[in-house]
């Protein structure tokens, strides 16, 4: 899968919701997600693991009955991963239950995927600091389904930037060639 670098748009720049900065990296704008949430209230923002130069998002998955800790790239729309195990390879589709890795509050949602081509109902919601801003991340392993909810925003907007995915690799990789 090929994803183009998507523009972010500027009504979204103008009043970027909290827990999301802007930063330039070779000429592009790209959002970075700086502060989520569990229901319970834990940051789940790892500053001992960073990717592409900047803290993670870390959660604790179970996936094929093995449990470790997944650290996701905090560059909206990148899908580069770190795992602290190695995940066991299936035949099926894969599906993630991910928990906070703090108080073990289960984060898996019933919430349909949009992505073409996935079927999946299931994502993990985390939230931004205003609760009712949420992300939902499609649980399916290697599905780019992903949306963000804010509430003061409309609609079309948010489905641009729901839309964002790219992945770090190739010649013209904005962080270097991972």
């Amino acid at each position: 899968m090929n994803f183009a670098m998507e523009k972010i748009p500027s009504e979204f720049i103008k009043a970027i919701p909290k827990g999301f900065r802007l930063i330039k990296r070779d000429k592009n704008d790209l959002l970075l997600v700086e502060s989520v949430f569990c229901p319970n209230g834990h940051n789940l923002i790892a500053e001992s693991v960073r990717i592409h130069d900047e803290s993670s998002i870390k959660l604790k998955v179970t996936i094929n009955n093995t449990t470790g800790y997944l650290f996701i790239d905090a560059f909206w729309g990148s899908h580069t991963k770190l795992f602290s195990f190695v995940p066991a390879k299936s035949a099926n589709e894969v599906y993630v239950k991910a928990f906070c890795p703090y108080c073990d509050m289960d984060l898996t949602e019933n919430f349909r995927c949009n992505q073409k081509g996935c079927n999946s109902n299931k994502s993990i919601q985390i939230l931004l600091p205003s609760a009712s801003n949420k992300i939902h991340v499609c649980s399916r392993l290697n599905c780019p389904g992903h949306v963000i909810e804010i509430n003061d925003m409309p609609h079309e907007l948010i489905e641009s930037i729901s839309a964002i995915n790219f992945f770090g690799a190739g010649d013209n990789d904005i962080f270097g060639g991972i």
